[in-house]
């Protein structure tokens, strides 16, 4: 609950339950379309004049660059009118799912402190109140975590020779984990590569040590697997024509993962010096966002990391992070306005590793099997200090850092709600159906509007971004049945029928 309450202040305080980025921009557009029941719908003429980010135009057709995992999730929710508080929902489950993970695999106090960590953690704020996918990624990268755990780990006290219940049970979490990572395949394909390869080199050793019920398991689960991977290749087919034609690059031809010329926006491509000077940057912007404590929100993982030794599963777990990052090294560009938000899908593991850190320093158990100790003399306040300082870190995080950082991202692009609102206006709306030409030098100001139109363009209001005179004037003719109005953001919120003089 205190993850969805938190995210949903950010997502209506903050964000004001609007599309601010490019991406937000494309995966609302792709919502809609996926409402009107198309994946791609003719181009409009002049398409470069109505422009909708990172929405490709390409043979007469118009679609958006992303997967369809979430574009089909948020088409649901806007569908039902929830549009701003599905991300919220999923961040209170990425919560729960991080400490029941930490429950389970670790110990209740564990758990506990993880999912606190992650409630407070302005990275996980501030991407759990936007648009972006990373929370519904964040949900099945646990959901697959957990149901490999469940369904492929046998410790050495348990009987090989399974009874027919708990064969059901480890088929039924085979099936979980293998859709959690499929879905996440049709929805952020790297990151789902990433969060599967430390999980990879498990069932490799257990192809070569696991029994025959195991063997058939891992088969199925790979069979699955291979089967998203299908539908992915068939999502390309279905917008390109060729099923190997990446929607990526036909924004950006350079768009691709790897390293050399042609990978990345620079003459020389992606190189390991630009990898790692990304990595780098990204994990600099991560140590403050993380848990808000500047260079020291990765302070616990050494001692978590030690703490987990012997706790093999927990070790997979945390190893998550590391995987992300490293498969993200062979990407030409990192991420650090909303934090590090490719390495999302990896909170789990660093809360979980970070709260172990924490729950050893404490004199806490770490794992299941362990007891509490009795401490005598000085040493009981070994747990009352460590409390006392993550409490004045927390409080340094809540009562600093995060107001900072989140009145940093209100307006973030220059784009907040305030700028649809001459729109909405009873005034406004009897002048529809309108073509709006938007005078401006920058995207983000005509972006701003783009809220207000659907990709069919039959919504009241429609928006072209001007461009010259000449084009300006022809796009009367794309539309014959609405009212041409020039539209100045800096003007009053007027509407002009014919556009102003340019300044000399």
């Amino acid at each position: 609950m205190a993850g969805f309450v938190a995210s949903a202040v950010v997502t209506q305080r903050v964000f004001e339950a609007i599309p601010h980025i490019e991406d937000e921009i494309a995966y609302v557009w792709q919502a809609r379309a996926l409402n009107e029941g198309h994946l791609k719908v003719p181009s409009p003429p002049h398409h470069s004049s109505y422009l909708v980010p990172f929405v490709v135009d390409y043979d007469g057709e118009r679609f958006g660059k992303y997967p369809p995992g979430w574009p089909i999730v948020l088409a649901f929710a806007i569908l039902v009118g929830a549009r701003a508080w599905i991300n919220p929902l999923l961040a209170g489950l990425g919560v729960w799912l991080t400490h029941y993970l930490g429950k389970r695999f670790f110990n209740p106090i564990v758990g506990l402190l993880a999912a606190g960590l992650t409630v407070t953690s302005p990275f996980f704020l501030m991407n759990s109140g936007s648009l972006l996918s990373h929370p519904f990624g964040l949900v099945l990268s646990a959901v697959f975590a957990l149901g490999w755990l469940e369904a492929f780990w046998t410790t050495k006290t348990e009987d090989p020779a399974e009874n027919p219940p708990d064969s059901r049970k480890r088929w039924r979490f085979t099936v979980i984990s293998v859709l959690a990572l499929g879905v996440l395949l049709i929805t952020r394909p790297m990151t789902a590569l990433a969060v599967a390869l430390p999980f990879v080199f498990h069932g490799l050793y257990l192809l070569l040590r696991g029994d025959r019920a195991t063997r058939w398991r891992l088969l199925t689960f790979c069979l699955v697997a291979i089967s998203f991977i299908g539908l992915y290749l068939l999502w390309q087919y279905l917008l390109t024509g060729n099923a190997l034609l990446n929607p990526y690059t036909l924004w950006w031809p350079y768009d691709k993962v790897g390293f050399g010329p042609g990978f990345g926006n620079t003459p020389t491509g992606h190189t390991l010096d630009l990898a790692w000077l990304n990595t780098r940057f990204s994990l600099r912007a991560g140590s403050s966002d993380l848990f808000g404590w500047s260079s020291y929100s990765w302070v616990f993982l050494p001692f978590g990391l030690w703490a987990s030794r012997r706790n093999i599963k927990g070790l997979l777990l945390g190893s998550v992070a590391v995987s992300l990052v490293l498969v993200y090294m062979t990407y030409w560009i990192g991420a650090t306005l909303f934090g590090p938000r490719y390495y999302y899908e990896g909170l789990f593991s660093v809360t979980l590793i970070s709260a172990a850190g924490i729950t050893w320093l404490a004199g806490w158990p770490v794992r299941l099997s362990q007891n509490f100790v009795g401490y005598t003399g000085w040493r009981k306040l070994r747990p009352l200090l460590v409390t006392l300082i993550l409490g004045v870190m927390v409080g340094i995080n809540l009562f600093l850092y995060i107001p900072i950082r989140m009145d940093g991202m209100y307006a973030l692009y220059d784009i907040e709600r305030a700028d649809q609102a001459p729109f909405e206006t009873p005034a406004t709306r009897s002048l529809a159906p309108a073509l709006v030409i938007v005078h401006v030098k920058r995207w983000m100001e005509y972006g701003a509007l783009l809220d207000l139109e659907n990709p069919s363009l039959t919504s009241p209001f429609i928006f072209a971004w001007g461009s010259s005179p000449a084009t300006d004037e022809s796009l009367a003719n794309d539309f014959p049945n609405r009212t041409v109005y020039h539209y100045y953001p800096g003007q009053a919120f007027r509407l002009y029928r014919e556009p102003l003089p340019v300044p000399e």
